[in-house]
């Protein structure tokens, strides 16, 4: 598997608001998966979740992720990318997960009522399928 950086036109991709998996692993080792809103920044996944979620935990617990970006046009183009949690904040006022909203739905994020936590994805290995797939890479896998 390909090792950043990404090329310029994956991470033009992965700046659109695609939909996307993300993967954590439980404590007992079970990968547990659900379907998350992210923002690429400056090389690295941003996600945005409810403080009192599961997944949260075990991200804490396992900084290990896996996120796969679909093209929200074609399923079959998409960019997998294997890292880790590098970097948590809360988010009190709600202007991270805001920035998320906005970049998926153009509204901010409409439950104000429940505490948010941030979390920066740093991307050790990557592989891209469709469009994205690196076909001159014999590691690029599917």
């Amino acid at each position: 598997m390909p090792r950043p950086p990404l090329p310029d036109e994956v991470q033009d991709f992965l700046r659109k608001p695609n939909p996307s998996v993300i993967t954590s692993i439980r404590g007992d080792g079970q990968p547990v998966s659900v379907a998350t809103w992210y923002l690429w920044e400056d090389g690295r996944v941003l996600v945005n979740m409810d403080a009192a979620r599961k997944r949260v935990e075990y991200l804490r617990q396992d900084p290990r992720v896996s996120l796969t970006v679909l093209a929200e046009e074609d399923w079959y183009t998409h960019v997998s990318m294997q890292g880790h949690v590098v970097e948590w904040a809360d988010d009190p006022d709600l202007a991270i997960i805001d920035r998320c909203s906005q970049h998926y739905t153009g509204k901010d994020y409409p439950v104000r009522d429940r505490q948010r936590v941030a979390a920066w994805i740093e991307v050790d290995r990557w592989h891209g399928w469709g469009a994205h797939k690196a076909s001159d890479n014999p590691d690029n896998v599917g």
